[in-house]
């Protein structure tokens, strides 16, 4: 099948510079343009298969989202343990750990401390919440 220049570039900005993660993207969007009865993936189409499968334009996916969110709306930004994170976003703390906080951390949307996790201003801005005064400080001291 083929792909417009512009549809590899919005899935190489999706996959989180991770080979596997682009390869999982394309073959969804490969799928997607099938279904549709397209002889090529477009950039609207490959837009459209990573919103349909719950990834936004920089690689974040639905959990990635969901973790977050529970850091800044229910624990304030921060700092929050992540067990605390694990049980209230219903997620296994290793998988956490091991699959989601790497790229939290790696793009910039979290950043960890003694006291717990927090949300950065970047996570905030990518998901439209104003950042409150008060975590001002506790961002100067840590980044």
């Amino acid at each position: 099948m083929e792909i417009d220049h512009d549809a590899t570039e919005v899935i190489s900005h999706a996959s989180r510079s991770t080979p596997r993660v682009a390869n999982r993207l394309l073959k969804r969007a490969r799928d997607y343009a099938q279904v549709r009865d397209s002889h090529a993936i477009t950039k609207a189409l490959a837009m459209e298969a990573l919103e349909i499968i719950g990834v936004d334009e920089i690689g974040l996916e639905t959990t990635d989202i969901k973790i977050l969110e529970t850091i800044i709306k229910k624990y304030n930004g921060g700092p929050v343990g992540l067990k605390t994170i694990a049980a209230a976003t219903a997620e296994e703390i290793e998988t956490i750990e091991d699959l989601y906080e790497p790229y939290l951390l790696q793009a910039g949307f979290l950043c960890r401390s003694l006291k717990g996790r927090m949300a950065t201003k970047y996570a905030y801005a990518h998901l439209g919440i104003p950042f409150p005064k008060h975590q001002e400080k506790h961002q100067e001291t840590l980044l």
